[in-house]
Formats: C-alpha cells, sequence, structure tokens
C-alpha cells in the first residue's frame, strides 16, 4: 500500500505497444504503456478496453469513424467492438484490464505484461 509514480514507471519503458502491469485492482491488471504508430485492429469479446491519455495524444479507429483522445481524456471501447489505437507522436497511456486478457484479444498474437 505505497503509491505509484507512473511518471517513474513510464520513463522506464522504452518500447511501444507492450504493457507493464504497475499494480491489481479486483480482479484487473493496471498498466501504463507507450504509443506510438499504429496497433491492428482488433476486439475483445467478453470485456470493454479501457484507455486513461496520461501524455500526448492518440486516435481510436473504429468501424467508420476515428476519435482523437488527448492528454486526460479517457475513451472506453465496449466489448465486441473492432478497433484500434494509434498515435502519430508518442503518448502515455494507463490500461485496465482484466487480468489474463490478451492486449489483442488474441492470446496466440498478445504481447506480454511484465510487472514492474
Amino acid at each position: 500500500m505505497t503509491p505509484i509514480n507512473l511518471a517513474h514507471k513510464l520513463s522506464q519503458i522504452s518500447t511501444h505497444w507492450d504493457p507493464h502491469v504497475v499494480a491489481d485492482y479486483n480482479d484487473n491488471d493496471v498498466m501504463v504503456v507507450k504509443f506510438q504508430g499504429e496497433f491492428p485492429f482488433h476486439l475483445h469479446e467478453d470485456t470493454d478496453d479501457f484507455f486513461l491519455v496520461l501524455k500526448g495524444e492518440m486516435v481510436m479507429d473504429l468501424e467508420g469513424v476515428s476519435q482523437p483522445v488527448k492528454t486526460g481524456e479517457i475513451f472506453i471501447v465496449p466489448r465486441g467492438v473492432t478497433h484500434r489505437p494509434r498515435a502519430e507522436q508518442e503518448c502515455e497511456v494507463l490500461l485496465i484490464e482484466p487480468k489474463g486478457e490478451p492486449n489483442t484479444g488474441d492470446p496466440a498474437t498478445a504481447a506480454a505484461k511484465p510487472r514492474m
């Protein structure tokens, strides 16, 4: 039960699209990640997808629409909706997902989620 400095955790990450678990919340992983470029289109059948932009700006591409998400804004993608986050410039994001949920929606293509 100690505070977690997200800026410090993010300073230790040098890769993109590589979420790192910084805390547990109920049965969820709280993660930080850096985005730059495009992530593949994907969906999560059984869970919503939570994004909080901590620094910078990302765009969430959904079927037929693109939505900018800026520093301090939250974006929730409902379960079953195909989506793709992307960022022209590097941005820093906090994610909350159920433990074991693959970031691509598919365990075969998912990134590992190391604990920091």
